[in-house]
């Protein structure tokens, strides 16, 4: 589903936890890392397909979340022609996008990366709220900056910590943290996060899972493919 200008209606998604970080995820069997998103179908709402995408994407329901800001308009980015099926080059040109600004009210245990059978991300973990742009696909830096940007308004500041305003952040991005959760690792609920949504025993994962889980760790300043 196409606008008139060849742009799909997208949805992306900002997800926090207590301490003001982001979920930040590794896309399947690639070097870069993004937020949750995706398109919009035929007759749902923005925040309809937001919900959609957030449980195919990270596992979660509406009950492990909360809806704290949103994008007052649309914001688009081009796709190069590299990246578009032959057959609609000359229709499609990107997505235009509204950005939800979600709390986490779950455990990091509720997130699981293969909800369905077709999983976006292999690997994933709370970052900065000034996320590491060079991670990202080249293409969608600028929507990430302004989306990021028009809803720090919706932050709330941390007592004793200082967070960067958009102006102090720049072209430059802060370290990213080091914590990452591969996908097997679904069972580890996070003791220092405040959650009021128990989590249910999981089993144990299996050694090849956990040898197959530590081989998507790798360092997040790698370049995305181009």
């Amino acid at each position: 589903m196409l606008d008139r200008e060849g742009f799909r209606p997208n949805v992306g998604i900002i997800l926090l936890n207590a301490r003001n970080e982001v979920f930040w995820g590794k896309r399947l069997r690639e070097h870069s890392w993004q937020f949750p998103q995706g398109g919009i179908k035929y007759s749902e709402t923005p925040l309809q397909a937001m919900f959609r995408e957030l449980h195919e994407e990270t596992g979660l329901k509406p009950e492990h979340v909360k809806v704290i800001g949103r994008t007052r308009d649309w914001l688009r980015y081009e796709v190069p022609d590299k990246y578009i099926k032959r057959e609609v080059r000359g229709h499609y040109r990107g997505q235009k996008q509204i950005w939800f600004l979600l709390r986490m009210i779950g455990r990091d245990c509720d997130i699981r990366l293969r909800a369905t059978d077709h999983p976006e991300f292999d690997a994933w973990r709370w970052n900065n709220y000034w996320v590491p742009l060079d991670t990202v696909i080249e293409f969608k830096r600028d929507v990430y900056q302004m989306a990021l940007t028009e809803l720090s308004r919706f932050v709330r500041r941390q007592p004793g910590r200082h967070q960067r305003s958009a102006s102090q952040h720049g072209a430059r991005h802060p370290k990213a943290d080091t914590k990452v959760v591969a996908v097997s690792i679904e069972a580890v609920c996070s003791s220092t996060e405040s959650a009021v949504v128990p989590c249910k025993n999981r089993s144990t994962p299996a050694v090849l899972d956990i040898a197959s889980a530590m081989r998507v760790v790798e360092p997040v300043s790698a370049k995305p493919r181009q």
